[in-house]
């Protein structure tokens, strides 16, 4: 849950709205929810996996001593549409990763929270079962940056590059990736890349707009990329605020070739604390014997313009498709000036159907949407992403609206980025399914 839900959290505890003795719970009427018979199975399937010690939220909702001071902000968050954390408006199900409560769960959630939050006799639930770090389980291999990067107090900290050696000596599946900054608090994003020999037989895909895609200084605000020479890099992950670990559609995985490295792209933000990292990434090996591929890259519009005090500002960008393509998932990604987005697939006929539409884009929470059935996109196809910008002063997340943007690293700048996850060739299977990772 977002830092709002801590405030909130605090707030409903100075105001005693949902503080009861003991002694009064078991004046509830029946009808109320109990946190271990009706509240606490919703928050073990929906919010402990970050509501926990050591992970992202800012507080713990294991145990009943530990959520009810939240109880009425819980509710709130929930009411609002803030918590679970998901913005793209589409019927229930397009999404494989949905992150969604039932009416029936919301319903409970308020009532407990206006009943007075009771604890209920029922004996607790087991709780969730969790690997201590890893999200995803022991991973089969872990690479780590070879030593810790000190980010300054202060100050604006260039994009670095961190380059692993892998010890692949053959091809390798990878069904799940994740990566795990020591020190979250000033990582802004980590974009993982493997570098290798190509595989001649490799064939391109994308096809995008070259006049967009061109950004007006590739060095500006990074350190030298030093590369891997006779080696070209493929983008296999991405960490940002608020993602998830990244697995793969069933049946499918990442094909890595032997002799790589991994290169670290780190982006860094300064908090008025000295702080250390040392990130690490952990791969999950796939089972299948025959794993499709899938692969992972990006369109961007790097041209983009945002006049000072301007409130809607729409950019577009477009990759087109030389071959079938069977598409998986999209990541829309902006800056604190972004506030929504929409893709739209445009056949060869001209027919347009929107596949992805973000309206409460949320720069705390980005997300890699991944469709439930993946989407056939026929040769001669394209992608239009628009997002759109407030850069007034009526966005309070504004670093400065007095300014034109233009496309930059910093969070003080803006992009217009997607991430897509793709595999060549039509849709083979008819849903993602249940991806399998060792727990």
């Amino acid at each position: 849950m977002s830092f709002r839900l801590l405030v909130l959290g605090f707030a409903t505890v100075t105001m005693g709205i949902v503080g009861v003795a003991a002694s009064d719970q078991a004046a509830r009427p029946a009808e109320v929810p109990t946190f271990t018979k009706d509240v606490a199975p919703i928050l073990f399937k929906n919010c402990t996996s970050c509501h926990r010690p050591g992970e992202i939220a800012p507080m713990s909702l294991l145990t009943y001593e530990d959520a009810r001071p939240y109880a009425r902000a819980i509710f709130e968050e929930v009411r609002d549409g803030h918590m679970p954390p998901w913005h793209a408006d589409a019927p229930d199900g397009t999404f494989s990763n949905e992150r969604k409560l039932t009416p029936a769960e919301k319903d409970i959630l308020s009532r407990w929270a206006n009943g007075g939050a009771p604890k209920g006799t029922a004996p607790m639930p087991p709780a969730p079962v969790y690997t201590d770090g890893w999200q995803l389980g022991t991973p089969d291999k872990t690479f780590e940056m070879t030593e810790a990067y000190e980010v300054p107090v202060s100050g604006t900290v260039n994009y670095e590059y961190f380059y692993v050696p892998g010890d692949l000596t053959s091809p390798t599946w990878v069904k799940g990736i994740e990566i795990r900054p020591s020190a979250r608090s000033v990582v802004h994003h980590v974009l993982l890349y493997y570098w290798a020999k190509p595989d001649p037989t490799r064939t391109q895909v994308l096809v995008p707009n070259r006049e967009q895609s061109q950004l007006p200084d590739p060095t500006s605000g990074r350190s030298p990329r030093r590369g891997v020479p006779g080696a070209r890099p493929i983008l296999i992950a991405t960490y940002a605020p608020g993602t998830n670990p990244q697995i793969m559609p069933a049946g499918t995985a990442i094909r890595l070739e032997p002799g790589g490295t991994f290169e670290f792209q780190m982006h860094y933000t300064t908090n008025g604390t000295a702080t250390k990292d040392r990130t690490r990434v952990g791969l999950f090996l796939s089972q299948d014997p025959s794993p499709r591929e899938v692969r992972i890259s990006q369109f961007v519009n790097g041209q983009l313009k945002l006049p000072a005090g301007e409130a809607d500002v729409a950019v577009d960008a477009e990759v087109g498709f030389s071959q079938p393509t069977t598409l998986w998932g999209l990541f829309p990604h902006t800056h604190l000036r972004g506030k929504k987005w929409r893709h739209v697939l445009v056949l060869p006929d001209g027919t347009k159907q929107t596949i992805l539409d973000v309206s409460r884009y949320d720069f705390n929470w980005q997300t890699y949407y991944m469709f439930a059935k993946p989407i056939a996109i026929p040769a001669g196809a394209k992608i239009v992403s628009t997002a759109w910008y407030d850069n007034s002063a009526k966005n309070p997340a504004n670093p400065d609206p007095k300014v034109d943007v233009r496309w930059g690293d910093q969070t003080w700048e803006e992009m217009q980025y997607t991430g897509l996850i793709y595999s060549i060739g039509a849709p083979a299977v008819t849903g993602t399914g249940t991806p399998a990772v060792k727990k």
